[in-house]
């Protein structure tokens, strides 16, 4: 049914009625939502009264977020303020592959295995940040690994080539040096031991080479090991913040702009990111950068003079510790720094200078970080009593003249290369520092030592039934060319005998 115009008109005035009666009436509170400004909510970002705060490892405090404004924040000026020091690492190797027509019968009967292999050009890529305005760039080694060719792309689309300074696989760093002679943007250094579980970070890097990329996450859990095969110190800082193939070597930064660790790996079963991603934090960054400044060529590790295991539950108990926490002490050397210190085995290492030290890898990770030639206080706990030791940090002494030499001759040895053992050689060849006797440092290719089946690390033990001491017993026993070999080696804690002709 239509309604007439003046329904119309006499509906409208109701209406107006009704709203004038609820303004009046209605409090404003219960109606009324209102949004801050833009200013307001960079006025209050910054003068809003901060409730609580959290306390970080080192002493230090954080606020802690209260306000939507404090929230909504944007990571632009961040970006802007640390972007244009990371960089794009492109690294270029030669490999030598074996020929397609090596296996071709008709060529074999001219060439046999004399086929010559082929080079071709294999490239990586990964990241870097600049942490030198001279050029200095810290790295994954694992992205240069090997490199004969390393260039380094700018932000800007600069390319510069650069220079290995130091390396070293076991931490899986490199320093880099830009060739270039203008200055470059760098972000600081951090203090990673400041960092706590839920801070908010960036990664920064070159994921799958698409050009730069940036990410943002938290700080999900701290001092993660067996992360890396191989890796000297389980000690990563964990992220959720999108890391992928191409960001290795690239910044995880904090919401100061400072460098708290280098992105180098991820859990992944396709290869992409799944949120687990790993950081070395830049305490050791620090330590590497200063020993790559100094010119030694290579890393030197802390020697402590003893071995560690990790706590298990029983030995918790049997020690009276709350927990299973700390490096149980298995051995320690004679005369060696842990010795001095007054370490016995048996006792538990539960913190370094009144930081808490969950595992062994923990101990190494705060013991390199202190420095060589430093001391480092020890909090050592046994039969549920805690004391603190002092212990010098010195580099692992060579007790025995290195006296490397390659053997040569109609040996079951030839093309290897022996050397005396000690904590240096063998904190080298990544040995228990309690090894002793000649050790194979390296095997050349194709040589009889290699068909034979002997490798690196492998000590020997005796060789026909005489002891071998040093290098020179073992030069003058194989040279004696006998017509029968028996040999003992220990190869990883295991006593092989072995006979040849």
């Amino acid at each position: 049914m239509r309604r007439s115009p003046v329904s119309l008109v006499l509906s409208g005035i109701a209406g107006l009625v009704i709203i004038t009666f609820l303004a009046h009436f209605v409090a404003p509170t219960d109606l009324s939502v209102s949004y801050p400004t833009v200013d307001q909510l960079k006025t209050s970002a910054v003068t809003t009264p901060v409730a609580s705060r959290s306390t970080a490892p080192d002493g230090t405090t954080k606020a802690v977020p209260e306000s939507r404004a404090d929230m909504q924040m944007s990571f632009s000026p961040l970006v802007k303020q640390t972007a244009n020091a990371v960089v794009n690492v492109y690294a270029e190797k030669l490999v030598e592959s074996r020929s397609p027509l090596a296996d071709d019968p008709f060529l074999q009967q001219f060439f046999g295995q004399r086929m010559p292999n082929r080079s071709e050009k294999q490239s990586s890529l990964g990241s870097g940040v600049i942490v030198g305005a001279d050029g200095i760039v810290v790295t994954n080694n694992h992205v240069i690994e090997g490199a004969d060719d390393i260039k380094v792309a700018l932000a800007d689309g600069r390319e510069f080539e650069s220079k290995v300074v130091l390396k070293d696989d076991r931490l899986d760093l490199a320093v880099l040096k830009i060739e270039g002679n203008v200055p470059f943007q760098t972000i600081p250094l951090g203090d990673s031991d400041s960092v706590e579980v839920g801070d908010l970070v960036l990664a920064i890097g070159n994921p799958f080479g698409v050009g730069q990329t940036v990410t943002s996450g938290i700080v999900s859990a701290l001092a993660r090991n067996q992360v890396t095969p191989g890796s000297d110190f389980g000690f990563f800082i964990q992220t959720d913040a999108a890391i992928n193939p191409g960001n290795s070597g690239g910044g995880l930064i904090d919401m100061k702009g400072e460098l708290i660790g280098i992105n180098t790996a991820i859990f992944s079963r396709g290869g992409g990111s799944n949120g687990v991603g790993f950081a070395i934090p830049a305490n050791l960054v620090k330590v590497f950068i200063e020993s790559a400044k100094g010119g030694t060529g290579s890393f030197v590790r802390p020697f402590i003079g003893a071995s560690f295991e990790p706590v298990t539950s029983e030995v918790a108990d049997a020690l009276g510790l709350d927990r299973a926490r700390g490096a149980l002490v298995s051995s320690v050397i004679e005369g060696g720094p842990a010795e001095k210190a007054g370490i016995r085995p048996g006792e538990v290492v539960t913190a370094v200078n009144g930081i808490p030290v969950e595992h062994p890898d923990a101990l190494g990770y705060r013991l390199t970080t202190v420095g060589i030639g430093k001391d480092a206080r020890l909090s050592v706990a046994d039969n549920g009593k805690v004391r603190d030791v002092v212990l010098r940090l010195e580099r692992a002494p060579e007790t025995a003249p290195r006296d490397e030499r390659l053997i040569e001759g109609r040996t079951p040895f030839s093309g290897a290369v022996v050397g005396n053992l000690s904590p240096r050689l063998a904190d080298e060849l990544r040995m228990p520092a309690t090894s002793e006797g000649v050790v194979i440092t390296a095997i050349n290719r194709g040589s009889p030592a290699a068909r034979v089946g002997f490798a690196p690390k492998d000590v020997i033990i005796a060789v026909n039934g005489v002891p071998i001491d040093k290098t020179e017993t073992l030069v003058k026993v194989a040279a004696g060319d006998p017509a029968f070999w028996r040999v003992e080696i220990l190869r990883d804690g295991q006593r092989i005998r072995q006979f040849f002709r």
